[in-house]
């Protein structure tokens, strides 16, 4: 099994090496910006070398939205970061399932997901998987709630999209742990890919406030259960200066 963690963009071969990670992910370009990334200065090492990499999208991306000023832009720069991840050798971007706002149905957020997947695929797919990743809060969220994210599924699963099961967005959402792989998989298919974060506040808080560890509310040995279930790579979002450690138990209760 494959473990690693997000890092910062500007030396992930130099991240990778100081944490012992054989995953790394990272932005390619301002998470809070609309800006077309760059070309990676390590593209080649990445593509070439033995790590596996993971992109993640910018925050700002909402391809559920209403608003035509978010949503025509995230659909812009999903297929730009999705064209420079494969420059870079990724294995897949990770995008968030997005929202609708307050009176708005998400039904539409839904099929507004559905609309860019399938154009898209119609127009030859993406450079690389996306994988849609759950998220911790938000009452018109189209990916927190497990409900939610099988209406979701309901939209887009015929076309092969993955998905990134975050461990603490679903406690943070209410969605037990115990058995959440089996009832994402019930959902999905799949799991492409585990953020591995345990929370640091409460279940069912809402709040994506992600801990190493052992530091958080997750018991280590649930976390090391779901990530044993998933059978997928795993990336800790967790503090940088406790990743390696992290990183490192994880290794030890999972095996080579």
């Amino acid at each position: 099994m494959l473990i690693g963690a997000h890092v910062r963009d500007d030396d992930p071969v130099g991240a990778a090496a100081e944490r012992g990670a054989e995953v790394v992910q990272f932005f390619l370009s301002d998470p809070q910006g609309w800006k077309k990334p760059p070309t990676h200065p390590q593209a080649e090492q990445l593509r070439d070398g033995d790590v596996t990499v993971v992109v993640h999208a910018p925050y700002v991306v909402n391809l559920a939205s209403l608003n035509n000023r978010i949503r025509i832009p995230s659909r812009k720069i999903v297929v730009q970061h999705a064209t420079a991840a494969a420059e870079v050798g990724a294995i897949g971007l990770v995008v968030h399932g997005g929202h609708v706002t307050k009176g708005e149905d998400p039904a539409d957020g839904f099929a507004n997901w559905r609309k860019f997947i399938s154009r898209q695929v119609d127009e030859g797919g993406f450079a690389v998987p996306v994988f849609i990743e759950n998220t911790a809060g938000g009452d018109n969220a189209m990916a927190r709630r497990f409900d939610a994210l099988a209406r979701l599924w309901d939209a887009v699963g015929e076309f092969g999209v993955g998905f990134c099961l975050d461990t603490c967005h679903a406690f943070a959402a209410g969605e037990d742990l115990v058995d959440v792989v089996d009832r994402a998989k019930a959902i999905t298919g799949r799991i492409d890919l585990v953020h591995l974060n345990d929370s640091r506040d409460e279940f069912g808080s809402a709040r994506d406030r992600h801990a190493n560890i052992g530091a958080g509310t997750i018991s280590p040995d649930l976390l090391a259960a779901v990530c044993s279930a998933a059978g997928a790579p795993v990336v800790v979002e967790t503090p940088a200066e406790g990743q390696a450690a992290d990183i490192a138990f994880l290794r030890e209760r999972l095996g080579p």
